[in-house]
């Protein structure tokens, strides 16, 4: 199994196909569909490098401290979107290649979303997108996604957060890690779910945006005392505090490079980082596969391929895969002194 360049290899209806086949799990057939899979998320990465680019240039101006990387999505998180999506084809699904931007607050995101309006000269703007800061999901989830076209047909999906949407993403990827349920896909126990659709409730008083759908009737000191009781009730800032890891770094990688192959091995609880400079990515697209097989054949990895200018920005781009909820600590210790002032005012 092999890629050899990132250039499209098999047709649409091959990739379709190819995409049946691994939800039929069918051990003659998975491999060869793999090499499919493979061949058309490696196809994403240079209209990704492309979008990158132009993205910086605008951030420049709208917010210089941004936050921004780019991720191909990790095979079990495509085969599990096309499970729930039963009508969905592999070749139309619009966030193979994903860019995160993460900027300082809601005018910002509004600011960029503005600049993207009428897409670029290269990619054009398509349907698809949605508004989860005005229409939050009922999981909690909060942000906004733009979906764009580059002229040679692949789609990329730009995500936009504050830095306290990403505190609440990190934390519920953390503790979904651990509790072996995608809770951002609003999966396993309740008492979770719960907890953190009222914590992004409790974010969004914080940020002046709608709250989460079922906690409209909640006054704010309601919805700031109910959180942090449920938060207390389930030991949750000390659940995410016990999971944090150190990244580890290879010896002779020195964290140098373009695109970084992170690895969360869950039994040892160490991150680990393999970086690859940009004429070494067919490189690491073969290692991101093999690595995936390992994770296919039952070890308890977690893996995705980044892009990101340096080791610090990767880990504030991706805290989940190092376990790291420190943004999620502060916002929940906001949420308190908020609430402390608010009595002590009203005595």
């Amino acid at each position: 199994m092999s890629i050899e360049k990132n250039i499209q290899k098999y047709s649409k209806g091959e990739v379709n196909r190819a995409g049946i086949k691994l939800l039929e799990k069918n051990d003659s057939e998975y491999a060869a569909a793999k090499v499919i899979l493979d061949n058309w998320r490696a196809c994403h990465i240079t209209p990704l490098n492309g979008f990158q680019k132009a993205l910086r240039k605008k951030l420049v101006k709208i917010d210089d401290s941004s936050l921004v990387s780019q991720r191909l999505k990790r095979t079990p998180s495509i085969l599990s979107k096309l499970e729930r999506n039963p009508k969905m084809l592999l070749s139309r699904m619009q966030d193979i290649g994903g860019i995160r931007a993460v900027v300082k607050n809601i005018q910002k995101v509004r600011e960029l979303e503005t600049a993207y309006k009428k897409g670029t000269r290269v990619f054009s703007i398509v349907d698809g997108g949605k508004d989860y800061i005005n229409y939050p999901k009922t999981s909690g989830y909060r942000g906004i996604h733009l979906i764009f076209k580059c002229k040679n047909g692949f789609s990329i999906e730009l995500q936009v957060r504050t830095h306290i949407q990403h505190a609440w993403a990190t934390a519920v990827e953390t503790m979904g890690t651990f509790l072996n349920n995608s809770l951002k896909s609003s999966e396993g126990p309740e008492e979770w779910l719960e907890f953190f659709a009222l914590a992004s409730s409790a974010f969004a008083i914080l940020e002046n945006t709608p709250r989460i759908p079922g906690h409209e009737n909640l006054s704010d000191q309601q919805t700031f005392e109910k959180v942090l009781r449920v938060e207390k009730q389930l030991d949750v800032l000390n659940k995410l505090s016990g999971f944090r890891v150190v990244a580890r770094h290879i010896s002779n990688d020195k964290g140098k490079g373009k695109y970084h192959l992170i690895t969360l091995d869950l039994d040892s609880m160490r991150a680990n980082i393999q970086s690859y400079e940009a004429k070494y990515i067919n490189v690491a697209n073969i290692e991101y596969s093999r690595k995936e097989a390992e994770v296919n054949s039952g070890k308890n990895l977690q893996v995705v391929l980044v892009s990101s200018e340096s080791i610090i920005a990767l880990k504030k781009a991706y805290p989940s895969y190092f376990l790291d909820a420190e943004l999620f600590f502060k916002q929940i210790a906001t949420i308190r002194k908020r609430l402390e002032k608010r009595k002590t005012t009203l005595k």
